[in-house]
């Protein structure tokens, strides 16, 4: 029963952090891939260099921020799922952003001149570049997806590995090795296998077929 608990709240975590760090990666990347301006490629690489973060100071981060010292600190979020969702999105929307501006940058432009040639508006383009660039959005998200389910750094600070309240499969795998019940940790930890491939087979289904797969 314990165990389920943890990969519910894993799940629900990670795929909730996902979601949040994907709606607004594709909000900003939208904007970055239709608008020219002169520290465009500068707040890119900035981005980027963000996806290399150690999951520890991003805990910090969050950490200092919910504290009863920090600016949120009245609201008593520290060592609560919100917290370690935060912690989460922070951490993966870098990459989904990253790598969802610099896949689709091939396309966009050409997309969009396109679509407005025919009379489209904003609304039609980005329809049209949902659909055109499915395949490399939900390569993003599979990724950003990946670093959420697989992070434990970040959440153990921020979520505290409460027993039936915080305690997700990676923070559960460190603290029963820690404790030498490796045949705990081993069983969590294959499940965790498990989930993260059946989700990300999922993801990888929901991309489609490639083009060049009609043609024969």
């Amino acid at each position: 029963m314990e165990i389920l608990k943890i990969v519910i709240t894993s799940l629900y975590v990670s795929l909730t952090a996902t979601f949040i760090a994907s709606f607004f990666a594709l909000v900003f990347g939208m904007f970055f891939l239709t608008k020219q301006f002169k520290l465009k490629d500068l707040f890119i690489k900035l981005f980027d260099s963000f996806t290399a973060m150690p999951p520890v100071l991003m805990g910090l981060l969050v950490f200092l921020l919910l504290s009863k010292n920090g600016p949120l600190g009245k609201y008593n979020l520290l060592f609560t799922p919100f917290a370690m969702i935060l912690a989460q999105t922070l951490l993966v929307f870098p990459i989904i952003f990253t790598l969802m501006v610099k896949q689709i940058d091939k396309n966009a432009l050409r997309i969009q001149k396109t679509c407005y040639m025919l009379g489209g508006r904003y609304k039609d383009f980005l329809t049209l570049i949902l659909k055109e660039c499915k395949n490399e959005i939900m390569t993003a998200v599979t990724s950003g997806f990946s670093r959420a389910i697989s992070e434990v750094g970040a959440v153990m600070m921020v979520g505290g590995n409460i027993k039936g309240y915080t305690r997700v499969m990676t923070t559960f795998i460190a603290l029963e090795t820690s404790k030498g019940n490796f045949k705990g940790a081993v069983l969590v930890g294959v499940i965790l296998l498990c989930i993260s491939f059946i989700v990300n087979a999922i993801l990888y289904n929901l991309k489609g077929r490639e083009p060049n797969e009609y043609l024969y």
